[in-house]
């Protein structure tokens, strides 16, 4: 039964520093931007400059 009680207090712990943590990164700005990521998927990348000259180079 004492190990029960221990269990219990553990997990308590350890929400509680996970609702901690959660308040910390919603004060410091963390879930502010919530349409960008949306709408990343549908903007093209663009090829890196690196790539295109190492491909010149080889023909």
């Amino acid at each position: 039964m004492n190990i029960i009680f221990m269990l219990i207090g553990c997990s308590v712990i350890i929400a509680l520093f996970f609702l901690g943590a959660f308040f910390w990164a919603a004060k410091n700005g963390q879930h502010e931007d919530t349409y960008t990521p949306s709408v990343r998927i549908l903007f093209d990348d663009e090829p890196a400059d690196n790539d295109t000259e190492m491909t010149e180079k080889k023909a």
